[in-house]
């Protein structure tokens, strides 16, 4: 199943909140969206939390979804985007750079990741590598931009993508 990059950015969401709070009250949280006609994809909208409760920024105030209102700090995108350890103590790896020579952008490849400062998507060259016909000191040879530590990490995050699918 492909995802969108904004439905990924709501699934991302998602992980954080329920990193802080219970999944029934992130459950709850979004059932009430509808609720208060905030109909937009989840992704379209800036959530907090203080660990007890989960808020929305609704035009100029924060519109509590589980409790009572209150004084919340804002959760910005780049809460969200950064790494940060789930409710099952797995840690989620930067949305925007899942690696060191690797990177995210909307607007590059659909939002797939790739090698850092390309347009090489990086299971391409995690598959290049993965029968062992082709070394990390090789890859240069078919992408002269992609370095052998670029290659590293692109397996890395190839067997991080594959043992959390699998």
């Amino acid at each position: 199943m492909l995802y969108s990059f904004r439905d990924l950015v709501a699934l991302r969401s998602v992980c954080y909140l329920r990193s802080e709070v219970s999944l029934q009250k992130v459950k709850t949280a979004f059932s009430n969206l509808s609720e208060h006609d905030l109909t937009e994809h989840p992704a379209a909208y800036r959530f907090a939390t203080d660990g007890t409760t989960v808020v929305v920024w609704n035009e100029d105030r924060f519109m509590d979804l589980v409790k009572n209102p209150g004084q919340f700090e804002l959760v910005t995108i780049n809460d969200v985007y950064r790494s940060f350890t789930n409710s099952s103590d797995r840690v989620v790896s930067d949305f925007e750079h899942p690696r060191e020579n690797l990177s995210v952008a909307p607007d590059r490849i659909g939002g797939w990741p790739t090698i850092r400062g390309t347009r090489v998507p990086f299971d391409t060259i995690a598959d290049l590598v993965a029968d062992g016909d082709v070394t990390a000191d090789e890859v240069p040879d078919f992408y002269p931009t992609v370095s052998p530590s670029a290659v590293a990490d692109a397996v890395s995050f190839q067997e991080e993508v594959e043992g959390l699918a699998g």
